[in-house]
């Protein structure tokens, strides 16, 4: 399966990478602003192709605000750099030639079949679709992290990946484009407490340790932040699924982002009434009772143990 990455790393979206990097044919990472500036964030993902060996990999960097908004960014989650936690050396690895949002046209039109797993906010791929819409007939399948079930975390209702552009993510959503989410609701049971972080450590290999390192950090902020346990793997959830796509159970729903709510700016409303149109002609009640049809299968349970096996097998492949 040939995957372009594209996130805002971001101690999560590394993660993100070093799956995708082991089990799918990674074609490329693309960054966009978010848990840090725009180049803060494209620094972080240089280092991690660095430090993981896998500098073969084109990085390009991408969108430095959201269509609409002024940028937002978390640096109380994921510190000042964005990968705060490990001291890792500047990067020398040089950046792909091109634009994020050209990179991901390029790679999409000249392969077949490229998934695409947004990590970060959508903007890099709204941009993409509005600038070649043909795209959108050739990408097999977005797998993204974002939205919730349930709560939010900028907001009580928006989680922040689609909070800091929601314009970006209502095109995502509208394209017709197969999606897969992951959202708070799951993503946060997806939990790296002290014992996970130690099996981690316990590799002994110098990947193992930055992973560790920074896994601590992370897991820190969320503490004090949050009051959370562990640290939320939010974003390598979007990638497991591709590896193993029975960790997780998925359901069909609506998908559609509220952009003018005065407390709900940024919402992924959720149509689980699991209920599909049946013909084309439905009048009254019975349209608005069945809504409208799946435009995503959204992620609504975790096997945490196979996920965290997954995960850390991978990482012991690292040296």
């Amino acid at each position: 399966m040939k995957v372009i990455c594209d996130g805002d790393p971001g101690h999560d979206d590394m993660l993100a990478f070093l799956l995708a990097a082991k089990h799918l044919e990674l074609i490329g990472i693309t960054t966009v602003m978010g848990n840090q500036s725009l180049e803060k964030v494209t620094k972080n993902a240089l280092k991690i192709v660095e430090f993981a060996g896998l500098t073969s990999i084109p990085v390009a960097k991408g969108m430095p605000r959201p269509l609409v908004n002024e940028p937002l960014y978390a640096p109380e989650i994921h510190g000042e750099t964005g990968l705060d936690g490990h001291a890792l050396p500047e990067p020398t690895t040089p950046l792909a030639d091109m634009h994020a949002v050209d990179f991901i046209i390029s790679r999409v039109m000249e392969n077949d079949d490229v998934t695409l797993v947004p990590t970060g906010p959508l903007t890099n791929i709204a941009a993409a679709l509005i600038k070649e819409p043909r795209i959108a007939e050739k990408i097999s399948c977005i797998s993204l992290m974002g939205g919730s079930l349930t709560y939010g975390n900028s907001t009580p209702a928006a989680e922040f990946n689609i909070y800091v552009d929601p314009e970006a993510a209502a095109v995502v959503f509208r394209s017709g484009i197969p999606i897969k989410t992951f959202g708070l609701n799951v993503t946060r049971q997806a939990e790296a407490t002290e014992a996970e972080v130690e099996r981690i450590r316990r590799i002994g290999t110098p990947v193992a340790t930055i992973v560790a390192d920074l896994l601590d950090f992370y897991r820190t902020s969320l503490m004090r932040v949050f009051g959370l346990k562990g640290a939320s793997l939010h974003d390598p959830c979007a990638v497991a699924v591709l590896i193993d796509p029975s960790i997780f159970v998925m359901q069909p729903m609506h998908v559609e982002i509220e952009l003018k709510g005065e407390f709900t700016r940024g919402m992924t409303v959720c149509d689980y009434r699991h209920r599909r149109l049946t013909s084309d002609n439905l009048q009254g009640k019975d349209a608005v009772i069945r809504g409208k049809k799946p435009n995503a299968e959204v992620a609504v349970a975790i096997d945490k143990e196979r996920f965290f096996d997954l995960l850390i097998d991978t990482l012991a492949s690292y040296r």
